[in-house]
């Protein structure tokens, strides 16, 4: 598998209009923070909901995002990579 496209967070900065503009299309979403997993489906009529979780304290879209699709996981945990790569 090769990436399309890798950003470097520290270097590009993704704010919170960016960030909506990214992922407002979105089938799916699942942030991970922690071994908290938090999952939207109907994304377009959750927007703050999605937006709070997205986004990290810095005010900058949270690291790693992934896309795959029209789903994308953002942030870390081992079990939600685990699950969705199978």
């Amino acid at each position: 598998m090769e990436a399309a496209e890798v950003v470097d967070a520290r270097k590009q900065k993704i704010d919170v209009d960016q960030a909506w503009e990214l992922v407002k299309g979105a089938d799916s979403i699942a942030v991970a923070k922690g071994k908290k997993v938090q999952r939207f489906e109907a994304v377009s009529d959750e927007k703050e909901a999605v937006l709070k979780s997205v986004m990290g304290p810095s005010g900058n879209l949270r690291a790693p995002t992934y896309r795959v699709g029209n789903d994308y996981v953002i942030g870390f945990n081992l079990d939600l990579y685990q699950e969705w790569v199978k």
